[in-house]
């Protein structure tokens, strides 16, 4: 349903607002809001955070769906509390990340005790009563400020906003009661649509679910009665036992393998590695791979490829990846696995993964077999539990591994495709619903807070 406009329309002067309301203002943040962040040397150093003490410390990772989430606080001295009175939060404060990720944002509400902030976030409160902190949440949600951020953000890595840029944003004010009618319409819409996104969310992981049980069925039972049938096999296999604890029975005719005895198992030697200074730009070295290019579903995402200088790359033609290799994380996020599939040109890996070559069984049941519960709980059991998650190359070798013969594994590889295209189908699909979805979001705020709707009789249900 289409919605409706306002009356008459001025230029707002600003070119990522446009338009806005005739009676509406433009206002920029230091002739209307109080900002104040913690200086520099009175950041604090994580030993003197406490799970219990006198005040709250808020830092940006206390933020949870536009709210402080106390819980997560850690607390500090009152001491700490008392030498800025200047952060010292209150209820419908509006706090803002100014590093690393900018722009989250968190309504202070339902402070349970004094509370005051870590480096990291500016606190900011209206001021002459021109505006309420919900209605600033919504425009710091907003494309109008992102707009802002991106145009002004300088070419350094670092992400940070610096006050003096952030008190020269610019945003549309309308009159206060409006702002109320605004509040009420976003928080209502947002939270129908975050609901929507939610439940899209919990079917992909049911899909996901049962995905995995169909792999772990057919990698570590076989192919399932009703299939053998169809294959003109008997549907009756005798099982025995695996002799693995929690993989139970196995068909009889299949063999136990350590994975050692079924690959070449490679990784980066240590005193190959290799730091930033190695990394270079596209045209001048080699693919390096790592875990951040393999994605949910195990699949190959190159969309930020990173390269290393030809010296390293040919420094180590043990680990030159081919078409036809596995590769594994073995450090970090532990057990990620991509089959590289088609050519990618002249690649290597980084020290967190090791790569599977010379394979002696069908390369894609190896490769189902890594995407198991099986391999999972493996990785789990083995774990060393170390401030770095570490499965170590000989570990992996002695990873005992199920397996019928060469052609077996192929039908069961082919019955995996079958049953999992559907579901892999599905779950693209309900993935780009949830992007439209996002999208849908992230516009109707935009539009909202600019007034290029009017929101003032919407009915909300």
């Amino acid at each position: 349903m289409e919605m409706k406009k306002y009356d008459s329309y001025k230029d707002s002067g600003v070119e990522w607002i446009g338009e806005i309301p005739n009676h509406w203002g433009i206002k920029r943040i230091k002739h209307t809001t109080y900002v104040k962040g913690r200086i520099g040397w009175q950041g604090m150093r994580s030993d003197e955070f406490l799970e219990e003490s006198d005040s709250y410390v808020v830092t940006g990772t206390d933020f949870k769906n536009g709210k402080v989430k106390w819980d997560t606080c850690y607390q500090v001295p009152i001491e700490r509390y008392d030498e800025d009175p200047f952060i010292q939060l209150q209820n419908d404060d509006l706090l803002i990340t100014k590093d690393g990720t900018i722009g989250k944002i968190a309504v202070v509400k339902d402070i349970p005790k004094i509370a005051t902030l870590n480096s990291g976030v500016f606190l900011t409160r209206p001021l002459y009563n021109s505006y309420s902190s919900e209605f600033m949440y919504w425009i710091l949600f907003s494309e109008v400020f992102k707009s802002f951020y991106d145009f002004n953000k300088s070419g350094s890595t670092i992400q940070h906003l610096y006050q003096n840029v952030f008190n020269e944003f610019k945003f549309p004010l309308p009159p206060l009661e409006e702002q109320t009618f605004i509040n009420n319409f976003l928080d209502h819409k947002t939270a129908q649509i975050d609901t929507l996104i939610a439940k899209k969310e919990r079917f992909i992981q049911l899909l996901e679910e049962e995905r995995t049980a169909i792999i772990n069925q057919v990698v570590t039972k076989g192919l399932p009665a009703e299939e053998r049938l169809k294959e003109g096999l008997d549907p009756t296999v005798p099982m025995k036992d695996s002799g693995i604890e929690w993989l139970g029975e196995i068909p009889e005719h299949w063999e136990v393998k350590k994975l050692k005895l079924l690959a070449n198992i490679q990784g980066r030697i240590g005193f190959k590695g290799y730091t930033v200074g190695d990394l270079v730009s596209e045209g001048e070295g080699a693919l390096t791979l790592g875990a951040k290019h393999i994605d949910n579903n195990n699949k190959l995402n190159l969309a930020n490829p990173e390269f290393i200088s030809w010296d390293k790359y040919y420094e180590s033609p043990e680990i030159m990846v081919k078409v036809g290799d596995i590769l594994l994380t073995q450090r970090g996020t532990l057990g990620k696995v991509v089959l590289i599939s088609e050519d990618i040109g002249e690649a290597t890996i980084n020290p967190s993964m090791v790569i599977l070559s010379d394979l002696k069984a069908y390369d894609y049941f190896l490769y189902y077999f890594f995407n198991s519960s099986y391999f999972k709980s493996w990785i789990d059991f083995t774990n060393t539990a170390t401030a770095v998650p570490m499965i170590s190359q000989g570990q992996l070798g002695n990873l005992k591994l199920v397996l019928p013969d060469v052609n077996e594994q192929k039908e069961i590889v082919n019955q995996i495709l079958i049953s999992t295209k559907r579901i892999d189908e599905i779950i693209s699909k309900t993935h780009q619903e949830i992007e439209l979805l996002k999208e849908y979001k992230t516009a109707l705020i935009s539009e909202v807070v600019t007034g290029k709707v009017d929101v003032r009789n919407e009915k909300l249900n």
